[in-house]
């Protein structure tokens, strides 16, 4: 086949032209047929799921790369290229072929990420399965895929003679390039090894709720390298992961969702303190927002004036509970100021000059 293509070469034509045009005939005929299988997929998915849909446009470049080297594969095969430009030509594709098992497998990976994710639903009212499993498929996803781009660049130079070295220094990370790489990169694969324990243990997970630097926010993304938190006035924290495993924090959602919410009062001491837990328990039964199992009051603390009273309600999430405390803080401030607006927090004074007798608590 070779023979007869170039038997009919014109004599002001060089070879490399020859070559060149069947090496780029062979290429343009890969990527046609692949162009062609495509649409034909396309149009046999049309008005299906559209999963599948975004699935066929991640594989569209990866098996686009793959046809280009079968094409130019095909057009080496009838080429008349020499030892030397076979030689290149074979590096050339190695090194593409390389390529495209990365470029394979981190399309798999990401692909597997998306089917398993697709089971859990992060938008629903107890998220907290979802949000585990959602939270070790992201950071496994992101450094299995920079283990992948490494071995993938490292194999690649690999098959260059002139850089062939440094692909075995990228992979066994020897000597003093791989030493100083080692050094430069020493607060990134610190990070890198958090993340493992981050997805391993799950101190925190995406959508959490959690009291970082004083701040109250929501876990909002976990990279391989640092987490976005998403305070309660829409500012972004930006922590590496390494702080969620060395230093302390509160996570309202590790178990569930659920939190019991505290609201401190300032009465007198002639509050009549049934009277207050009996308006409390109206409130959290008449509200919404309450979850049905924690209504609770107590004095918890009291000074030369005031006691301190504590409320406590329950809510089936951070953003309701804080919403359910102020409800039942201004509701209780309303009734006491409405109904017993002499259990404010008052002074006393005795204008006799001593002591207050009993039944005269205002010494007037």
């Amino acid at each position: 086949m070779a023979d007869l293509i170039f038997s009919y070469r014109p004599d002001w034509a060089p070879l490399w032209v020859l070559n060149l045009a069947v090496l780029v005939a062979g290429a343009l005929g890969g990527l046609i047929l692949h162009g062609l299988i495509v649409r034909a997929i396309r149009r046999a998915l049309r008005g299906r799921d559209t999963y599948w849909a975004t699935l066929v446009v991640k594989l569209r470049r990866p098996t686009r790369l793959a046809a280009l080297i079968l094409g130019l594969a095909a057009g080496a095969g009838l080429a008349q290229l020499g030892e030397d430009g076979a030689d290149t030509l074979r590096r050339i594709l190695a090194v593409g072929f390389i390529i495209l098992i990365g470029w394979s497998t981190l399309t798999a990976l990401d692909i597997w990420s998306l089917l398993y994710i697709r089971g859990f639903r992060l938008d629903a009212e107890d998220n907290l399965l979802a949000r585990k499993h959602v939270t070790q498929t992201r950071i496994l996803t992101r450094t299995a895929a920079i283990l992948i781009v490494v071995l993938t660049i490292g194999f690649a130079l690999m098959t260059l003679p002139g850089v062939r070295q440094y692909g075995i220094s990228l992979l066994a990370s020897a000597g003093a390039a791989g030493i100083i790489a080692g050094l430069a990169l020493q607060p990134f694969l610190t990070n890198l090894i958090a993340g493992v324990q981050i997805a391993t243990t799950q101190p925190i997970r995406i959508d959490d709720a959690v009291i970082v630097e004083n701040e109250w926010g929501w876990i909002e993304e976990i990279t391989s390298t640092y987490v976005v938190v998403r305070l309660w006035d829409w500012r972004r924290m930006i922590l590496p992961l390494t702080y969620f495993i060395q230093q302390p924090f509160q996570n309202w959602t590790r178990e569930t969702a659920s939190l019991i919410g505290t609201v401190m009062l300032y009465v007198d001491y002639a509050a009549p303190i049934d009277v207050l837990r009996a308006k409390l328990e109206e409130i959290a039964r008449a509200s919404p927002l309450w979850d049905g199992q924690v209504v609770n009051l107590a004095v918890t603390e009291a000074s030369e004036r005031t006691i301190q009273v504590r409320c406590l309600v329950s809510a089936r999430n951070a953003p309701t509970a804080f919403d359910l405390r102020c409800e039942v803080r201004e509701k209780m401030i309303a009734f006491l100021q409405a109904e017993m607006p002499h259990v404010l927090p008052q002074d006393r004074l005795n204008l006799a000059g001593g002591p207050m007798a009993p039944g005269n608590p205002l010494g007037v």
